[in-house]
């Protein structure tokens, strides 16, 4: 039956939930305003609309890989307390999710038909919030692709509140569980380290250049004459330049070597040339 806009209003009104929910809910209740906010009210909606406002600063990370190696998903999911973060409707909301985007992609996310049927993702988000009792925001969902030779591993830690995820890309193919072995390992490395890019040719020139102007003021208050204060902030950019790349940095499993040695080491006794393509970090 055709429902008047005016009565979608009125429903929208009283719940607080979106428009096209409100639609469907009369559409189902034959323009019945009582049942359709009963409608609602199962499906959590309307509760979904009341605490979209509060903050949610806790919440978890997971990434699930798929069988070749060659594509993997990672999402960040929060919540308003650790206790819910911790529980199993939580972590199986979770888990579904991310399972959602190695299937689907993470396209037009949250209106993409569930994979096991029975809505949208968007929709199973708001029957999950009337259910869990708390507000729940999708921060971020990903998957990554890995084209060609190589293998994609991850890393999310104990407490879920970090993830991981890292592509290697090999010249050739590579046998047995090696290079995922190694990405997985380089992922706990991310997980432990200000990485905020793989080589230093690829960070923001915007923020290389603002380090060095705070770099030095700090340096001018020295008193030192301009040549020296240029030969000083040259040799901190480049410090900060090597902590904040991946290629850079002493491996923490082994600080005698860099991360591009290790790399290097990992790859020559696998009889292939290796280097890392693109790396996600995502953390609470």
């Amino acid at each position: 039956m055709a429902i008047p806009a005016a009565k979608v209003m009125e429903l929208r009104n009283l719940t607080g939930a979106g428009m096209m929910d409100c639609k469907r809910a009369l559409e189902e209740s034959a323009g019945d305003l009582e049942k359709a906010g009963e409608y609602l009210r199962k499906k959590g909606i309307s509760i979904a609309a009341k605490k979209s406002s509060r903050e949610t600063n806790e919440g978890g990370i997971a990434i699930e890989i798929g069988p070749d190696k060659k594509h993997a998903a990672i999402v960040q999911l929060a919540c308003e307390t650790d206790f819910v973060a911790r529980n199993e409707q939580f972590q199986g909301l979770l888990q579904m999710l991310t399972h959602q985007i190695l299937e689907k992609g993470d396209q037009n996310f949250a209106d993409q038909p569930l994979s096991g049927g029975g809505g949208t993702v968007g929709g199973a988000l708001t029957e999950a919030i009337g259910k869990i009792g708390e507000n729940l925001r999708l921060i971020n969902a990903q998957r990554v692709d890995l084209k060609g030779e190589g293998a994609i591993g991850g890393y999310v830690h104990s407490n879920g509140k970090i993830g991981v995820l890292l592509a290697l890309q090999s010249d050739k193919a590579v046998t047995g569980d090696g290079l995922s072995t190694l990405a997985k390992d380089l992922s706990m490395h991310i997980a432990a380290s200000p990485v905020k890019a793989l080589r230093q040719d690829e960070i923001d020139p915007a923020e290389v250049a603002k380090e060095r102007e705070i770099l030095t003021a700090q340096a001018r208050e020295s008193g030192k004459p301009e040549a020296i204060i240029e030969k000083m902030v040259a040799g901190r950019i480049n410090k900060h330049l090597q902590e904040i790349t991946l290629l850079a940095q002493p491996f923490v499993k082994d600080p005698e070597r860099t991360v591009a040695q290790v790399i290097a080491d990992t790859g020559k006794a696998m009889g292939a040339q290796v280097m890392p393509v693109q790396f996600v970090k995502w953390q609470f």
